[in-house]
């Protein structure tokens, strides 16, 4: 498996002060689904203890991780009985045992089955699209549910996933186990909207981690897609001060070409490190967490928002002006 690292982070190009925090070193793995099920773990066991052995303290892994992707086609009736238990199904068994056999944090991705919350039961058939993060004592540190659910063609998601639900939507988990960093962990979709990226640094996250599917356009075969994907990305992290971890995966399912290239940038929106759009890989990267509040010094985003102005943004969806008022 490739393995492409930056274990000296850029300097900051706006610093005023020292902190002396230490850099975070990360792990992203980007992979393809394989249909035999051994050989789809063993790869991202290679990518997560290759990681591991070059001092990462967390591996990143993409969306949906151990699961084909589905929403090529359209789920039909009760597709939520592919699903799994969140702490009993296999992609938290695998995390966790990979995070205690290595040593690290693993985040991963599930197809989450969930027919009853808090007293409200759900008739849809759906189940959740989640991110967890998994201690080495096989604690689940966080769980977050992908709240935008795409609709186009190829990307049929709105027939599997309920969308995350309007409490709590853009939990910042601190992490102990790496020094208190502060992390968001939303999912694909969610990261071409630059009210998400905005609402996690408002409530303090320095790192965001994107699990992403995305690939070719099946309605659009000759609409490479990618340039756009990784820009916004980078000026989401850009506009709000973030460092970006962005693990996709590559390969053909369906009628999908995903397009890999994978990649960490920083809040000046450096690619630090990335992947090839058709090849498994290993990243790992430095994070000078500190260049947050150095960028976002010279440039006070936040500060200078003027949210008495932005109650547009709350108004409902009129479906009916897709493209706005009219």
């Amino acid at each position: 498996m490739l393995t492409i690292t930056a274990l000296t982070p850029p300097e900051s190009l706006s610093r005023t002060r020292e902190t002396g925090r230490t850099p975070l070193r990360v792990g992203l793995v980007q992979h393809r689904w394989h249909e035999n099920e051994q050989d789809l773990r063993a790869e991202l066991d290679e990518g997560i203890a290759a990681a591991a052995t070059l001092g990462a303290r967390v591996v990143f892994l993409p969306e949906l991780t151990l699961s084909r992707y589905p929403a090529f086609v359209e789920g039909g009736d009760n597709p939520g009985r592919h699903a799994e238990d969140l702490l009993t199904g296999p992609t938290f068994t695998f995390a966790a045992k990979a995070a205690a056999e290595h040593g690290v944090l693993v985040h991963a991705s599930l197809y989450e089955r969930n027919d009853s919350e808090n007293g409200v039961r759900y008739e849809d058939g759906l189940g959740f699209n989640t991110a967890i993060l998994v201690s080495p004592s096989g604690e689940l540190l966080a769980r977050t549910r992908k709240l935008h659910i795409p609709v186009t063609a190829g990307y049929y998601e709105d027939t599997y996933f309920r969308g995350g639900p309007a409490e709590n939507p853009y939990p910042v988990h601190t992490a102990e186990a790496l020094d208190g960093v502060k992390l968001g962990l939303p999912t694909c979709w969610d990261e071409w909207f630059p009210e998400v990226a905005r609402a996690y640094s408002l409530g303090g996250a320095e790192i965001l981690v994107y699990p992403t599917a995305i690939g070719s356009e099946p309605d659009h075969s000759q609409f490479d897609t990618q340039p756009l994907w990784q820009q916004v990305i980078v000026g989401n992290g850009i506009a709000n001060g973030t460092f970006m971890v962005v693990p996709n995966r590559h390969g053909g399912e369906g009628l999908i070409t995903f397009y890999g290239s994978s990649f960490i940038s920083d809040p000046y929106g450096r690619i630090l490190a990335q992947a090839p759009r058709d090849e498994s890989a290993v990243l790992v990267a430095d994070l000078d967490l500190q260049q947050r509040e150095d960028w976002l010094t010279l440039f006070p985003f936040l500060a200078t928002r003027r949210p008495d102005t932005y109650g547009v943004l709350t108004e409902p969806v009129d479906h009916a002006s897709p493209f706005g008022r009219n």
